[in-house]
């Protein structure tokens, strides 16, 4: 895996660019059946999913099968590169890459410090407040509702968040006091059109319980390298006609025309970073067997229950 940081034109770190090879399927993987969803971690169903008929939301069952593809984060290690989002997503991608059961396959990824959750929160919430309020709940079984904040995403962690006074939490929460806890890992499935967390409940958990903001982490596809190569192709072509149309008025009616530099190429600028980073959907695989083995692989992990009810 090659990795580069993305940064704005002003040098402030946006995120770091993954681009994989050589990853035919992920060890954590979607698969579809129709209107069904399986998320499964290698060969462990984590969750089991059902997009409404009417598109306006899905049903879900957890599973406890879920592991974190990153070991428990020493508290010498957070105090190391606290404060640094840049250093903690080169220290989290080496276990993306080297996990068998990461969510990477082949392709670009962008592991970005920025999210909409930043954005979304009024001055007047607390953050214990907003972030509660993001979590997606139920367990074994949840709605993901694709409504409720109008058109906002959510969260949704992969197993049960622990109890404010769990000992993993109280650790935590003396780091999110301090400044020093590390971020929380979140992985965006569009086919869900939410987030999960990939690493970091009991972090998360730490951040509501002492109402600060959480730091994070979101993992996210992007533009393959022969589509981006296209585009920014194009872009650049589109650039040079540009300044092409500039020559011609500055013949015609001399230097007082701009020779369009100052136009065009902060325009290209920010259309090759968006290229770089713009969000693609989720790569899905179809389930081997379909349907029925969907139905199958349901009444195994719901044992019977009679899920979903419509």
């Amino acid at each position: 895996m090659h990795r580069n940081d993305v940064t704005r034109d002003d040098g402030t770190w946006v995120g770091l660019s993954l681009d994989v090879r050589d990853r035919d399927q992920p060890g954590l993987c979607v698969f579809s059946a129709g209107q069904q969803l399986l998320i499964s971690q290698r060969s462990r169903p984590v969750l089991l999913a059902v997009v409404d008929e009417h598109l306006e939301g899905v049903d879900f069952w957890r599973t406890d099968a879920y592991r974190s593809l990153v070991p428990p984060l020493r508290a010498d290690t957070a105090r190391t590169l606290a404060g640094s989002p840049e250093r903690w997503a080169h220290h989290l991608a080496r276990y993306l890459d080297e996990s068998p059961e990461s969510p990477l396959h082949a392709g670009r990824w962008l592991l970005s410090r920025e999210s909409p959750f930043q954005r979304w929160r009024h001055a007047g919430t607390s953050h214990a407040e907003y972030w509660s309020s993001m979590l997606v709940e139920g367990h074994p079984d949840g709605y993901i509702d694709w409504h409720l904040h109008s058109g906002g995403w959510e969260v949704l962690p992969l197993r049960p968040l622990p109890a404010a006074d769990d000992s993993r939490v109280k650790a935590y929460r003396k780091q999110a006091r301090e400044g020093t806890l590390p971020p929380v890992l979140l992985w965006w499935v569009s086919g869900l059109d939410c987030h999960l967390i990939l690493d970091g409940h009991a972090r998360l958990a730490a951040a509501i319980a002492e109402s600060v903001e959480p730091p994070l982490l979101e993992l996210r596809r992007t533009v393959p390298r022969d589509d981006l190569a296209a585009r920014t192709h194009e872009a650049v072509g589109g650039y040079e006609d540009e300044l092409a149309r500039f020559a011609e008025l500055r013949a015609v009616r001399g230097p007082t025309v701009p020779d369009g530099t100052a136009i065009a190429g902060p325009k290209l600028a920010r259309l090759l970073h968006d290229l770089s980073t713009r969000g693609r959907p989720t790569w899905c695989l179809p389930l081997p067997g379909g349907e029925a083995e969907w139905a199958r692989i349901s009444r195994e992990v719901t044992a019977g229950h009679d899920w979903p009810v419509f």
